[in-house]
């Protein structure tokens, strides 16, 4: 079951496409977290989504706002795939303890081994504010995150 709004985020450390740690910590009492999980580098839907953040970077990534993408993929298989799409923020892997992230958040498809394509909008108290889990055949409306981030 995924997390659920008013909810606590759990809270997670996980390198990046750079080898990197990356913690939820990192980012309480100073930026809203975009966390969005998607399930693999390099397939049709997840390239158009992520590469569609990169063009409205701004709006995901500020003062206010970090974006953070999750995949099972290794560190090596992101920093490729971030490198061919020219995405400039932080895609994390989940590789290891295989999906252990994906599957706190209540995202991880254990019969296909990755994650569905769940974001979760977590304000600066570490608290979900809002979220969306599509199938994963079914992109996401980036404008819905935009409108609730200005909410916030």
């Amino acid at each position: 079951m995924a997390i659920e709004v008013g909810d606590k985020a759990p809270e997670f450390e996980l390198k990046d496409n750079h080898g990197r740690t990356v913690a939820l910590a990192d980012f309480h009492g100073e930026k809203n977290v975009v966390l969005l999980f998607y399930p693999f580098a390099f397939t049709g839907v997840c390239t158009g989504e992520l590469c569609a953040l990169r063009d409205e970077l701004p709006k995901f990534v500020n003062d206010d706002t970090q974006l953070l993408a999750v995949s099972s993929d290794s560190i090596h298989t992101l920093r490729v795939f971030a490198e061919q799409e020219g995405l400039e923020y932080p895609l994390l892997s989940d590789f290891w303890p295989h999906g252990e992230i994906s599957r706190a958040y209540g995202v991880f498809d254990e019969e296909k081994g990755c994650a569905v394509r769940g974001t979760f909008i977590i304000d600066k108290e570490g608290v979900v504010r809002w979220t969306v889990v599509n199938g994963l055949p079914d992109a996401r409306d980036l404008s819905d995150y935009v409108k609730a981030l200005d909410s916030l």
